[in-house]
């Protein structure tokens, strides 16, 4: 097993991707490798102040890289020897089995959908991402931020793509899928939930309705299915929660899991290799776990499943 990273990608790159990358080595098995992807002149010294051997990695060498604020698709083209543009040709050529990067979202995303591409039948690939729930654990809610307009066709393959996800990468049997709406009755929302409801209702998910705001939290679903625009803005609201939590001086179990750390990064679900994207900010953890859930997805086959639903 190969598992890219992007060691250039993220506000604090390349020394909390190193450090991550560390971390992330020690719970791997012997035949599990990364392969990072970055200027390997920035990243020995790191190494070798850490005392970790260089050859415990695989290098790939880049000359270029792609900034937080620069243009996806522009960038992705213009500097073919990022590590971003680098890492999906590998993923694409079947060099590695996943890809993972803090980077610039736009240029991941662009990357996921015109390199490594989406799997046939999907029509746009959602980025997911775990919602905590109050008694314990957690959901999972796409999309977030790829399809900020989506049509209702796009909205039931989104429940499709976050079952599997659920069930295949965190175990979780028969996943309860439910369409954020503003209210719970079947004709309650827009033109956009009105027409998605009967197509949900007409798949195999074990659809339980509509679920509003208040709901997010609670076990009313372990899925949940919104437009990214939707999406995002609750993700964003619920990181403030954290945040605000820390300023106040606030502890407790439920906001403590709202830390992002704890969960790396966010899939690209639907393209036909494992991709995460991390957050802008990612600290060493961030980084570590964005790496384990990658080899949890390689290991769990949850590509294959997606094809498999899809033919």
């Amino acid at each position: 097993m190969k598992i890219g990273l992007d060691i250039m990608g993220g506000d604090f790159a390349p020394r909390a991707t190193v450090l991550g990358a560390i971390a992330a080595q020690k719970a791997l098995s012997a035949d599990q490798k990364i392969v990072l992807f970055g200027d390997k002149d920035q990243v020995l010294p790191i190494l070798a102040e850490q005392g970790v051997n260089p050859d415990v990695f695989e290098f790939v060498h880049t000359t270029e890289v792609i900034g937080m604020g620069e243009h996806g698709t522009k960038s992705v083209l213009q500097k073919p020897n990022s590590s971003i543009s680098l890492g999906y040709q590998y993923l694409k050529d079947g060099k590695i089995d996943s890809f993972a990067s803090a980077g610039n979202t736009g240029a991941m995303l662009v990357g996921a959908i015109f390199s490594v591409k989406p799997v046939p039948g999907v029509i746009r690939p959602a980025v997911a991402t775990n919602v905590p729930k109050l008694k314990s654990g957690f959901g999972i809610m796409l999309d977030v931020g790829a399809n900020a307009d989506c049509k209702p066709e796009v909205l039931a393959q989104f429940g499709i793509l976050g079952s599997l996800y659920a069930e295949h990468v965190y175990n979780l049997s028969n996943p309860k899928v439910a369409l954020m709406n503003i209210g719970e009755e079947e004709e309650k929302g827009n033109v956009l939930t009105q027409a998605t409801f009967p197509l949900l209702q007409k798949t195999n998910l074990n659809f339980v309705g509509n679920i509003e705001g208040r709901d997010l939290f609670n076990d009313r679903a372990d899925v949940i299915v919104c437009d990214g625009f939707t999406g995002n803005v609750m993700l964003k609201l619920a990181e403030t929660f954290y945040i605000l939590t820390l300023k106040k001086g606030f502890k407790d179990e439920f906001f403590d899991r709202f830390n992002y750390e704890q969960y790396g990064g966010s899939p690209i679900l639907g393209i036909n290799a494992p991709v995460l994207i991390g957050h802008g900010i990612s600290s060493p953890e961030a980084i570590k776990n964005m790496v384990l859930l990658s080899r949890t997805m390689i290991e769990s086959g949850f590509i294959d499943k997606v094809k498999e639903a899809f033919k």
